[in-house]
């Protein structure tokens, strides 16, 4: 049974953030490659200058867009398969979704401080965002059991 809890745990955190379905099969975008373009996004970020603000931020609420349908993606399927968990997996899978929402709402933080942020504090503020958004990916791999 603890295997069958794992692995309804790993299915639920797996759940795609977006669908793509318009694209041929020879051209289909993955969930995996919008997830990816937005964490390129968020490095981005980084090489950006103060003079550079406005792209900055397009790039930094692409992450966070980004961030946002994969959390809304686990809320539907653990809606949908609630009635199928047990309580160990339940829990489990409630603690993993507070623990990203927590994560997701420091990256929003740290946008907020370069919609916000001087010249002298450009540098460590895109610094704290390209980090706080590393760590939520960090987190989204680990909950789906990537390596």
């Amino acid at each position: 049974m603890k295997f069958q809890t794992l692995a309804l745990y790993a299915t639920l955190l797996v759940a795609s953030p977006l669908s793509l379905g318009a694209d041929t099969p020879a051209t289909k975008t993955t969930a995996k490659d919008v997830s990816r373009k937005a964490e390129d996004a968020a490095h981005a970020v980084g090489k950006y200058t103060i003079q550079q603000r406005d792209d900055a931020l397009k790039a930094a609420k692409s992450a966070l867009d980004d961030a946002d349908a994969r959390l809304q993606a686990l809320d539907r399927k653990l809606e949908h398969e609630w009635g199928q968990m047990d309580q160990a997996a339940r829990k489990k899978a409630r603690a993993a979704q507070d623990g990203l929402r927590k994560e997701r709402t420091e990256v929003a933080e740290w946008y907020g401080k370069l919609e916000r942020s001087s010249a002298e504090s450009w540098d460590e503020v895109k610094s704290g965002f390209v980090k706080s958004y590393d760590k939520l990916a960090a987190s989204f791999t680990r909950a789906r059991g990537s390596p």
